[in-house]
């Protein structure tokens, strides 16, 4: 049996996290592998509604849950997130979440510095999340972020908070904000340190050992392949690589292990924020589709940008990504639609394009080609086999497949958990 791993093949917000409960159920372990607590993953479990933004998915079936080194965490986000859950039921104990222990932390100064930059960009705003996600990284890269493993050594922490906050006063004086108050930073460590602890170790060892036993290991990752920090929408894309092989990297497995790669895909396109967006609709057609689909991100409340699918960024997706089926959610949205179109390739300056160009004003400028299809009067929610599907809807998603050059692994057709069509098990892959 194969190892799968989710991630989201358009900007984010494809429904990973029903996709990724679903599979959950079936696997050993979860294991998130990149992104910090500006991902949001909502499941809907026998008409319960659970929203996640840290917590690998798998969390709520009881199924063990890792947040790999690759993670920037919030440790009071964390923290915030288990009371919820718990309070909704959920039984959540070190034997059922383990956090890497080098994972980097996202602190207080790291959220301030988000708010500065974003607050002075003016035009230039990449609409950030405001969480601390980029800030912390960019700690991470510099090495002087502070780890989990650090929370049980406070008292040894001198040398990195000179180097930390060498880096933040300067920011922060240019912002004319005062430095660092580094006995409120330490205080405020101490009194979470704890709790974080309580689930810390080396993921990476408890992994082989799962993998060892032959057990069917999930990586789950977060917002999508448009947002990649290389292969996105530069510069308005995420901190981290959210391509499938930061998999390997992100939990202390090798790329061996990765396995099925399976791209979750939406079968109109959304964003949340600023940046380039081809088949965006700007009429009462993409008001519908964001009203049946509630389009609101689940950590920002922001309502989402809304438009015709865009087979070209999803193919390109698909192939930097190395998905191996993809997953459609949400074909119920479009139900009742007199046609549907999908966009081919697009037009910049007289020439034609079948993939997405790197730069920002080309992307910004490119026009798309649709074709278009008739649409289905027929309901599609909650079908669970594809001959429920009226025979329209099933010409899309055959069409869908052609031109993304990725086979259909799984159709989602509400947010229950068990609406699903199953085409091609991952796992058995």
């Amino acid at each position: 049996m194969a190892n799968v791993t989710v991630i989201g093949a358009q900007w984010g917000d494809e429904g990973k996290g029903k996709i990724v409960d679903w599979l959950a159920s079936r696997a050993d372990a979860v294991v998130r592998f990149q992104g910090g607590h500006n991902a949001g993953h909502t499941l809907v479990i026998d008409g319960t509604t659970y929203k996640l933004s840290l917590l690998p998915s798998g969390i709520v079936s009881g199924t063990l849950s890792i947040i790999g080194n690759g993670v920037v965490l919030d440790p009071w986000a964390l923290k915030a997130e288990v009371e919820k859950l718990e309070g909704q039921g959920v039984r959540i104990t070190a034997d059922n979440l383990a956090v890497a222990d080098n994972c980097p932390l996202i602190l207080p100064i790291h959220r301030d510095l988000d708010g500065l930059r974003e607050t002075a960009a003016g035009s230039g705003k990449i609409g950030t999340t405001g969480r601390g996600i980029g800030p912390a990284y960019e700690d991470k890269v510099g090495r002087r972020a502070i780890r989990v493993c650090d929370l049980a050594h406070l008292d040894d922490l001198e040398p990195q908070l000179d180097r930390l906050c060498a880096h933040h006063d300067a920011l922060r004086a240019g912002f004319d904000q005062p430095p660092v108050d580094r006995e409120q930073l330490l205080s405020e460590l101490r009194e979470i340190a704890g709790f974080v602890l309580q689930y810390a170790q080396p993921v990476w060892k408890r992994l082989k050992k799962v993998r060892k036993a032959g057990a069917k290991i999930l990586f789950e990752g977060a917002q999508g392949v448009l947002l990649d920090i290389d292969h996105g929408t530069y510069p308005f894309v995420t901190s981290s690589n959210t391509v499938s092989g930061t998999a390997a990297a992100g939990s202390g497995l090798g790329p061996n292990s990765t396995g099925y790669v399976l791209g979750i895909v939406k079968a109109y396109t959304t964003r949340v924020g600023s940046g380039p967006f081809p088949t965006e609709l700007e009429d009462d057609i993409g008001q519908r589709l964001g009203e049946r689909g509630h389009e609101f991100g689940t950590v920002t409340g922001r309502q989402r940008r809304v438009g015709w699918f865009d087979a070209v960024i999803v193919r390109q997706s698909c192939a930097i990504s190395g998905v191996t089926g993809i997953a459609l959610t949400k074909i119920d949205v479009l139900d009742g639609l007199d046609e549907v179109k999908i966009c081919t390739g697009y037009r910049l300056r007289s020439n034609v394009y079948d993939y997405f160009p790197s730069h920002a004003a080309d992307q910004a400028a490119v026009e798309p080609i649709y074709e278009t299809m008739d649409g289905w009067s027929e309901s599609t929610a909650g079908a669970r086999s594809f001959a429920d599907l009226p025979a329209n809807a099933v010409k899309y998603v055959q069409r869908i497949q052609e031109l993304i050059e990725t086979p259909v692994a799984l159709v989602s057709t509400s947010p229950e958990r068990d609406d699903t069509i199953l085409m091609r098990d991952p796992f058995m892959d």
